[in-house]
């Protein structure tokens, strides 16, 4: 049904041109906000979340100085299409552990076992292995081994194991992205054709969209006391 490659230098353009493609097409499902298509300010976070993979998928090179692995499913009938992709941070000093950075199934090959087959792959290198998630997918990584361990912000922090590694896990400091020129040119062209009022209205759709967010994760965790 797939066939799995890892990467741990800079993969074929074709390729990650797709998993960029996979990442906007999948917001919601992607990203820590979840914001939905229809808050205004979707095409900024679509932006923003595709522009911090294309980074990590950058730092295969390893000119940023961060240990970074891609695992790619491809459709076995069609090995140039690519189906899911893991990115992975290795970490350092903890040759088992690993961070999952991103995740995403193309919506048509959902469960069909791509997830757990590429996670699968993940935790024989790397058996302690973390993650953040929604409540919703809880059940799902609980199935292919991991705990919930707490909670983060808006996501829930799973773990193969108890306890979090000692080791130090290098991520990229993409805070930058959001003020950035592209994301301010989005930001005039929405305040152009919609108007400050629904640009002003849609930050606090946004807003309230996080609280809610953050809350239910809080007592999600705290039930699982």
């Amino acid at each position: 049904m797939l066939i799995l490659t890892r990467y741990t230098t800079p993969c074929p353009a074709a390729i990650s041109d797709q998993i960029l493609q996979m990442v906007v097409d999948n917001l919601t499902d992607i990203s820590s906000v979840a914001l939905p298509p229809s808050n205004l300010l979707y095409s900024i976070y679509q932006y923003a979340t595709g522009f911090e993979v294309h980074l990590y998928l950058e730092a295969l090179n390893g000119a940023k100085g961060i240990a970074v692995e891609l695992i790619v499913a491809t459709a076995t009938l069609d090995p140039e299409k690519v189906i899911g992709f893991v990115l992975c941070l290795p970490v350092k000093d903890d040759p088992e552990a690993c961070g999952i950075a991103f995740m995403a199934v193309q919506a048509g090959f959902r469960r069909q076992g791509v997830a757990r087959a590429m996670l699968g792959d993940v935790l024989e290198r790397y058996p302690h292995a973390e993650l953040n998630c929604a409540v919703e997918k809880v059940p799902a990584f609980e199935a292919m081994g991991f705990q919930v361990r707490g909670a983060r912000d808006t996501q829930v922090v799973m773990n193969t194991r108890s306890y979090a590694t000692d080791g130090l896990m290098g991520v990229l400091d993409v805070a930058a992205i959001y003020s950035s020129l592209e994301v301010r040119q989005i930001h005039t062209y929405l305040l152009q054709k919609h108007g400050k009022r629904a640009m002003v209205d849609a930050e606090k759709q946004r807003d309230r969209h996080l609280d809610q967010r953050v809350r239910k994760v809080q007592l999600f965790v705290q039930g699982r006391g």
